[in-house]
């Protein structure tokens, strides 16, 4: 019998398959973008709460069948699926109330009838969450909990299989992504909180961007006075790409790996390198406004500017945790990395951007824990009831960031650095003026432990599978649509279609490939207002359905 370790990200899902006999890992299925239309967890949540959480649904199930079939085992043979996450993806998975993630106020929440949704972790029959026609009559589905409102179960595996949990002196945990849960942990108090960092965490959001998979550059160093780039191979191992001039272009040894464009972790070492060695004089300007790292592989400005965004959210938020918790800068002694772009990113060159703490005196990188806490659960590891308890026990101290003026302070100071390229000595007197504690000189050597090579250790003995394409269509009425293909062509992802049905006009987006409510370009757009980007269902979704292949 056979079980499944499901990780529902932000950016992508990342599903393996397990002999439940053995505990050995047969299979592993990712999908390079997420389902629904959007870069981050507000715009899948906005989407949701404006199109219909009934459709988030629907097109989330059909990609978890969609996943399941590529595992090449039939439906009745599956006794399990252990299922992690954020708190929008677990909900929206489950189908039930999304509201209360949308409005962080309680008098909100209590006009709308919202008040204390329990997302404290459910045991559910297979046919439940993913249909009567997925064959998963004698399969339970374990959704493990989350703590509270932005944290969710994803957050506590990032406590739980680092040695986070276990520390006494004062430690930061990070599970890196476009909605970056941390904790801060204080003797026996645990303090959460996270960043809507955004997209280009992850290598989206990147005009060459892409998450971390095969020919991915997931860091750069400098060689001879060029650049060489470290790109992922077919088993995601860090192997030699090419040795570049970043300014010319100039390639002047083709290294192992042919690289097809960049992930986050290298973007953040690009910059930190183009940085700290004087490519870049002044933030977000590039020499000839572009790094150059192969055949359409360009970093521009503004991917300087989506890359800061992220940084800055996440840098904002450390700082933030660490001063609402009464904590001196110099205290901390531990920084726990987790996730993809924890895993993959060069920790030095993360924290000279302020990615990392620079001030913490060491730093410990994990891997994909998110995946893993689901495995250990599915085999018996972990009890639920465990996870469920100390999930209640951290519930009560949570920040939001949204809430907190600190956090609005230090973040426009991050935005200007960033996006207009105000220098460390006005960074540092906007601290003094909003009296925040000024920042300590960064330590010079701190020890830095990479505890993993792979974001996922264990791919199975049938290897990976990458799903780069969903195939999944949402449409709306075009009514009154006089065919000019505008909005097709304000489309930055080329997602838009036309279609005719029985005289009867529609436009078609691919789901995945969609930016969602947060671009609508095309309605912006569209001359005689045809399209609203809220009448939305979906087409060319069969009913949820597992066939042995």
């Amino acid at each position: 019998m056979y079980g499944i370790a499901l990780d529902l990200g932000t950016s992508g899902f990342r599903m393996q398959l397990l002999d439940l006999e053995s505990g050995k890992t047969k299979k592993t299925v990712i999908t390079m973008k997420h389902p629904l239309p959007g870069g981050n967890v507000t715009d899948h949540l906005d989407f949701a709460i404006h199109v219909g959480s009934d459709i988030s649904n629907k097109i989330i199930v059909n990609t978890l069948l969609k996943m399941m079939n590529r595992l090449n085992v039939s439906p009745e043979k599956i006794q399990k699926i252990v299922v992690c996450g954020n708190p929008i993806q677990l909900s929206l998975f489950q189908d039930i109330e999304i509201r209360d993630l949308a409005y962080a106020g309680r008098n909100m929440q209590k006009r709308l009838g919202i008040e204390n949704v329990d997302r404290s972790g459910r045991i559910y029959s297979g046919t439940e969450l993913l249909g009567s026609e997925s064959g998963l009559d004698n399969c339970e589905v374990i959704v493990l909990p989350s703590i509270k409102h932005e944290i969710g179960a994803d957050a506590l595996a990032m406590m739980i299989k680092t040695d986070f949990m276990n520390q006494q002196e004062i430690s930061l945990v990070t599970d890196y992504g476009t909605n970056a849960e941390m904790a801060l942990k204080i003797g026996d108090r645990i303090i959460t909180g996270s960043a809507a960092a955004g997209p280009a965490i992850e290598g989206q959001g990147i005009d060459c961007g892409m998450l971390a998979s095969p020919g991915a550059i997931s860091n750069v160093n400098e060689e001879d006075g060029v650049w060489r780039l470290t790109v992922l191979n077919e088993r995601m191992e860090e192997k030699k790409g090419y040795l570049i001039d970043p300014v010319t272009g100039e390639i002047r040894d083709e290294g192992e790996v042919k690289p097809k464009g960049i992930t986050g972790t290298g973007v953040i070492a690009a910059i930190s390198l183009a940085v700290n060695t004087g490519i870049i004089k002044k933030l977000p300007h590039l020499p000839n406004g572009k790094l150059i790292l192969g055949e359409d592989i360009v970093l521009r400005d503004k991917d300087i500017e989506e890359a800061g965004k992220a940084i800055g959210a996440i840098r904002a938020a450390h700082l933030t945790l660490l001063v609402e918790s009464g904590v001196k800068y110099e205290d901390l002694k531990n920084m726990y990395m987790s996730g993809a772009s924890g895993t993959y990113v060069d920790a030095d060159k993360a924290r000279k951007i302020g990615l990392v703490p620079n001030f913490s005196k060491k730093i410990v990188q994990f891997g994909n824990t998110s995946i893993a806490l689901a495995k250990d659960v599915l085999l018996g590891t972990y009890d639920l009831n465990e996870i469920i308890e100390l999930a209640e026990k951290i519930k009560a101290d949570h920040l939001m960031m949204a809430l907190s003026e600190t956090f609005k302070n230090i973040y426009s100071c991050e935005l200007a650095y960033w996006t207009e390229g105000m220098s460390e000595e006005m960074y540092n007197s906007f601290f003094e003026m909003y009296g925040l504690p000024s920042l300590p000189v960064p330590i010079e050597i701190p020890v830095i432990e990479r505890r993993v090579k792979k974001d996922i250790q264990d791919a199975g003995s049938n290897g990976i599978v990458i799903m780069d394409d969903l195939d999944i269509i949402i449409e709306e009425e075009a009514i009154g649509c006089i065919r000019c293909q505008t909005c097709k062509s304000n489309c930055p992802e080329n997602a838009i279609s036309n279609v005719d049905k029985n005289g009867t006009l529609y436009t078609c987006y691919i789901a995945h490939r969609c930016l969602g409510t947060s671009c609508k370009r095309c309605v912006r757009s569209c001359p005689v207002k045809a399209i609203t980007y809220r009448n939305i269902k979906t087409t060319g979704i069969p009913a949820g359905k597992l066939i042995e292949i």
